[in-house]
């Protein structure tokens, strides 16, 4: 009878500890996406980010202007300072101060 009882018990215990180890892995977080690779420490990195990050995270950018910031690095290479985001068509002084602590260049 005793016996009985013990297996009976290590199957319960087994079968619930199966379960929680599936519960564990289900709320496991998830790798983060690719483009979060441009959000270094929460900087958007201008020479890496696409135009959807650049509307997402950067205050008064649009589509059309994200998309103007993607071309113009395409069109010119890489990005040598924050600064250069000034020659961007639609990219004035007051949009980049705006965004300026948000901003990083990768060499």
């Amino acid at each position: 009878m005793k016996k009985a009882l013990v297996a009976s018990l290590l199957f319960s215990c087994l079968s619930f500890s199966s379960l929680a180890v599936q519960a564990a892995e289900s709320m496991a977080p998830t790798a983060l996406p690719a483009a979060s690779q441009a959000e270094v420490a929460g900087l958007i990195d201008v020479n890496s980010a696409d135009a959807a990050t650049l509307q997402r995270e950067l205050v008064g950018i649009g589509a059309v202007k994200a998309q103007a910031i993607v071309d113009y690095r395409q069109a010119h290479g890489a990005f040598q300072s924050v600064e250069e985001l000034l020659e961007v068509k639609g990219i004035g002084v007051a949009t980049l101060e705006k965004n300026r602590a948000r901003l990083s260049v990768s060499p």
